[in-house]
């Protein structure tokens, strides 16, 4: 027993010794993992579209009350409610009749003051032909001549009369102002309308096209005209800046509107500024009131990257990226980011043309590690032919560098 101990001893001792000489005479590298196969971008600067996710509200483009002119009794409506209707159709009837009766007393009026202008005019040439032969006297020539001009004067306002009377009697058809989208009637049919003021009868709103109403902050403002300042953004004027809707459903609406309005003051109660564009409707799809998803594009964003998603890393300290030098050597760059285009970020600060940032393999690097890096290759959609795997990394790297 206590000799196979001692074989059983000394064999392992061998063993060790066998070990320790065999560890001596091995290289020192092949103790190391290798360096992790890394996916980078080598970054070039581009000119990007400057765009802004918003939310606003759209309004009609026109909005016109419909209401009673004149007072009356309401007789009916002649359209269908929520209906198109035309500028100038009729809309609705006030009873005519006393319209009518107030027209024919305002030309009865004109016919007595005409009568009174011919008899008065009739005296009038009379004393201007006796006055020079003494025969009538320099006072009556001038009542003569008052009395002609005053009946004139009666004329003019008889026909004024008239002419008011016409007016309202039209007033009694209550037509569409413009083209447009007739709402609810507000008033039925028997009631009394236009009293002291000019009642409220249906709205009708243009709907073709519509306005979206949308808000920027102050400062986000501010630091666009800064970096306009810098050169890094050109802005859109109005003719040219355009909003990119989508509905309430997520889906996107396929007219893009165009920035017709921004206003120069700054509302108080929310620190920002209006803005308004206008949006075609053709098929009635958009409703005003509806509150929308947008994306407004106000100029471009100069000497900036481009970046994959997968790229950019998120912690407490902010967004970050990492790439490797010429020595193989990882390092962190801290990055602005500005907005997304497409699957990739939009970066502003924090790196430089020519660096080469990695976008697969992150999760397997180290800062300061060396890293193997290989160009990144971006992933094929499922249903793409091989061909057009193949031709997917060169078109992702002729993209990046326009």
């Amino acid at each position: 027993m206590k000799s196979t101990t001692t074989r059983t001893l000394g064999l392992c001792l061998g063993l060790l010794a066998l070990a320790a000489c065999g560890g001596k005479g091995q290289p020192q590298g092949q103790q190391q993992m290798p360096p992790p196969q890394v996916g980078v971008i080598t970054l070039k600067a581009r000119t990007v579209p400057l765009t802004k996710d918003l939310v606003g509200r759209l309004s009609a483009f026109r909005s016109a009350d419909v209401r009673a002119r004149v007072p009356g009794v309401l007789l009916k409506r002649t359209y269908e409610e929520g209906t198109d209707v035309k500028k100038g159709q009729l809309l609705f009837q006030i009873d005519p009749a006393p319209l009518k009766a107030t027209l024919g007393a305002s030309q009865a009026s004109l016919a007595q003051a005409q009568a009174s202008y011919t008899n008065a005019k009739v005296n009038a040439s009379r004393a201007r032909e006796l006055a020079p032969k003494g025969y009538v006297s320099k006072a009556d020539l001038d009542n003569a001549l008052a009395a002609e001009r005053s009946a004139a004067a009666a004329v003019q306002q008889a026909r004024a009369s008239v002419q008011s009377a016409q007016i309202n009697l039209g007033y009694a058809d209550v037509r569409s102002p413009i083209d447009g989208r007739a709402g609810q009637q507000q008033v039925t049919e028997g009631a009394l309308v236009g009293q002291g003021e000019a009642t409220l009868l249906t709205t009708v709103d243009q709907i073709d096209p519509l306005y979206v109403n949308f808000t920027m902050s102050v400062a986000e403002l501010e630091q666009l005209r800064q970096a306009q300042g810098q050169g890094n953004v050109s802005l859109a004027g109005n003719d040219s800046a355009q909003v990119h809707v989508a509905l309430p459903d997520g889906s996107a609406y396929g007219q893009p509107g165009t920035v017709d309005f921004s206003s120069t003051n700054v509302d108080p109660a929310t620190g920002a500024v209006k803005l308004r564009a206008r949006l075609p409707n053709p098929e009635h799809t958009l409703l005003p009131g509806m509150y929308v998803t947008l994306e407004a594009s106000l100029g471009q964003r100069h000497n900036v990257f481009v970046v994959p998603q997968a790229a950019v890393l998120r912690d407490t300290a902010g967004a970050y990226v990492f790439t490797v030098g010429p020595d193989n050597k990882v390092a962190r760059n801290g990055v602005t980011t500005s907005a997304m285009q497409g699957g990739d970020w939009v970066i502003t600060d924090g790196l430089k043309a020519g660096e080469k940032v990695i976008v697969s393999g992150v999760q397997n690097v180290k800062e300061g590690a060396p890293a193997n890096p290989s160009p990144w290759q971006p992933p094929v959609p499922a249903g793409k032919t091989p061909a057009a795997a193949a031709k997917a990394p060169a078109a992702a790297a002729t993209a990046r560098g326009k």
